[in-house]
């Protein structure tokens, strides 16, 4: 697996005694995070929300096709489903 650089603010109520067990968090968070942000995760969790012809679009491979346009049409927005 690639490591990726990235900044992780860790807040934790117990005292955790090494450091072994404070990287071994650290390494299952990037785990967790490496499988969330995928694309076809962002793609289910969201919609696009189309003003100018009046859709909402919710089939993951049409939000990613949204997602990817190079050109940004106006009232077009992705919302998230949440």
């Amino acid at each position: 697996m690639k490591e990726t650089k990235r900044d992780l603010l860790v807040l934790s109520r117990s005292l955790i005694a090494n450091e072994k067990a404070f990287e071994h968090e650290v390494s299952c968070l990037h785990k967790i995070l490496l499988e969330v942000e995928k694309m076809n995760h962002f793609c289910i969790a969201n919609e696009v929300v189309d003003v100018n012809r009046y859709k909402v679009i919710s089939k993951p491979f049409l939000v990613e096709q949204a997602v990817h346009q190079r050109k940004n049409k106006p009232f077009v927005f992705i919302n998230c489903k949440n």
